[in-house]
């Protein structure tokens, strides 16, 4: 059995000498006993390639090659096919509203992303609500006193209260025609309500309020 074809031939009792030596290896080919011509095949130019059926799944299995035995461009994106990747095959993109299995080596879907982005804010859309939390944990209280009988402390009760206290209360008194009929204030305030004052006004309709807490 012949593996390298020898470039050149000596004749029995020929002095050997470092050109022939050279001569010899020079021209030396592989022999076609060095391929199995399956799996692997000698080209045109004499070297041994692998052929395509050499490359089998049972070669390409978890651990069998590492990125070492890839060349930088022995691999390109377009070899794989857009049909093949599929988000199943995607392990680790995560699909979660809650964003509670969220890590810092997943992606997300932008369906989810939307989800929590629009979950996050208590409500995500205005429906009347007089009291709404935003997503710092700030929240807002609104509301309108209409009982302005004045010269007198007026409570106003938030109905729900905040949880821990109230940051600071807004008034806006609607209507009075005479600058008598300014003198709105609040006296005290706490995480329930508060008491204003009011005075007796021409005009007065009442007052509008905002309170914002945590």
């Amino acid at each position: 059995m012949s593996i390298i074809n020898k470039g050149t031939a000596f004749s029995n009792g020929e002095q050997l000498s470092a050109n022939k030596l050279n001569s010899l290896v020079d021209g030396a080919t592989f022999g076609t006993d060095s391929v199995d011509n399956a799996s692997t095949i000698v080209n045109a130019n004499g070297a041994i390639t692998v052929r395509d059926s050499g490359v089998t799944d049972a070669k390409l299995a978890s651990g069998a090659v590492s990125t070492a035995k890839i060349a930088a461009d022995a691999v390109t994106t377009a070899k794989i096919l857009d049909a093949n990747v599929t988000f199943a095959k995607l392990t680790d993109v995560i699909d979660d509203d809650t964003m509670a299995a969220a890590t810092d080596s997943t992606l997300a879907t932008s369906e989810s992303i939307k989800a929590y982005v629009d979950g996050g804010f208590t409500p995500s859309t205005y429906a009347g609500e007089e009291s709404v939390t935003l997503p710092n944990g700030l929240i807002m209280k609104t509301g309108f006193f209409s009982d302005e009988t004045g010269g007198e402390d007026k409570a106003v009760d938030y109905g729900s209260a905040f949880p821990n206290a109230t940051i600071s209360v807004q008034l806006t008194q609607v209507g009075g025609t005479t600058s008598s009929s300014s003198n709105v204030r609040v006296i005290t305030y706490s995480a329930s309500g508060f008491t204003m004052y009011v005075n007796t006004g021409a005009g007065v309709l009442g007052n509008f309020w905002q309170a914002i807490g945590y």
